[in-house]
């Protein structure tokens, strides 16, 4: 607190020490990006759709033993168009990758991704596989990567609560702009179609550029 006779410091000048301390006088300040943003973190609304094991994983975690609704995460809607998290949760073959592509482009903004699993980041052990899409980053942006195969529920809450603290972090205005408030994002992605031998185009350009290998002559 001030001492007598000292101006009030301004909200946007004052330190988390003064925060603290008015918080323990009873006082809370906050300012209307924070308090958006606050709203957003506890009220995800996952979707409800799973892939391979790492659903199991998803399941348990909603369940009494984990209970994610201790995050304000319990809601799995059943329709993309009232779901602002999708979890991808097992391994994405290359005739579902379309579909996934589809649901995310049905879902309002903001929205934000978990790829959850080392199917979903990488392929995983069916990385070889011809059937199987190396990473779901190929397609749409992730904003969360949960190792792990598969990871178990408590590494599903983690993953939750780093994306929780990346939407308190987001700015409503400004050069670090919130990227679903950006003129030049992109409302829907291309979805893939089926090629004669592989998905076209293989990747998203805009999301993904596969890395240069230097080759010796």
């Amino acid at each position: 607190m001030p001492a007598p006779g000292e101006p009030f410091p301004a909200a946007g000048t004052m330190t988390d020490a003064e925060r603290e301390e008015l918080r323990r006088h009873g006082i809370l300040l906050t300012s209307l990006e924070e308090l958006y943003n606050w709203g957003r973190s506890n009220s995800i609304w996952p979707l409800q759709f799973g892939l391979a094991c790492c659903a199991i994983e998803m399941i348990a975690a909603a369940t009494a033993r984990f209970d994610i609704a201790r995050f304000g995460a319990e809601i799995f809607r059943p329709s993309p168009r009232q779901a602002d998290l999708m979890i991808v949760s097992g391994t994405v073959t290359k005739k579902m990758a379309p579909l996934v592509v589809r649901l995310w482009n049905q879902m309002p903004e903001p929205k934000y991704c978990i790829a959850m699993g080392a199917c979903a980041i990488s392929g995983g052990p069916f990385k070889q596989g011809y059937n199987v899409l190396k990473g779901i980053d190929r397609y749409i942006p992730v904003d969360i990567y949960i190792p792990g195969c598969p990871p178990r529920p408590e590494a599903l809450l983690h993953g939750l609560t780093q994306l929780q603290a990346k939407i308190r972090g987001e700015h409503l205005a400004g050069p670090d702009q919130a990227q679903h408030l950006r003129p030049a994002n992109p409302g829907e992605l291309p979805i893939p179609d089926y090629g004669a031998h592989d998905l076209e185009p293989p990747h998203n350009p805009a999301r993904f550029s596969p890395p240069s290998l230097p080759r010796k002559a």
